[in-house]
């Protein structure tokens, strides 16, 4: 009897572990939630066109055909060029913009984030409707100030 009673706790032990375990690995793994306004472009075209003309926008492409070289990352106080910053979100950067008469402590925020990340790009994108737009290949969030918990 007394060992029947010693295998039952046992086996409850054991199988607390097991449910322990298993919830742990849930917490892990679970993928993150989404991030609200995301949104996604369904594979835009790649290719490279140096004689291609970007017209003016109220967005920055979220991807397709570009130019040969791509921009480096980093902090630009002027407009890039389009085609170079699509080169360079084609290899995994990430391009924020901001409208031109964005205020000066929003800019400054914004250099701060760049400056301390790699495979960042940063400059004004004249036209914007949106104060701030991160755009990644295929990818595109707008916000509206620098302390956007979603930057």
């Amino acid at each position: 009897m007394l060992s029947s009673r010693r295998n039952q706790i046992i086996l409850g032990m054991i199988l607390l572990g097991v449910a322990g375990l298993a919830l742990i690995l849930y917490l892990n793994v679970r993928p993150e939630p989404p991030i609200e306004g995301v949104v996604q472009f369904p594979r835009p075209g790649r290719g490279h066109d140096d004689t291609l003309e970007f017209d003016a926008s109220e967005l920055p492409p979220a991807g397709g055909e570009h130019y040969n070289v791509w921009q480096n990352c980093g902090v630009y106080d002027e407009p890039i060029q389009t085609g170079n910053a699509v080169h360079s979100m084609e290899h995994g950067a990430l391009w924020i913009t901001y409208q031109p008469d964005l205020a000066h402590e929003e800019v400054a925020e914004l250099e701060e984030i760049v400056r301390e990340q790699t495979f960042l790009l940063l400059s004004p994108f004249p036209g914007q409707r949106s104060p701030i737009v991160l755009t990644a290949w295929g990818t595109q969030l707008e916000v509206d100030s620098a302390g956007d918990g979603r930057i």
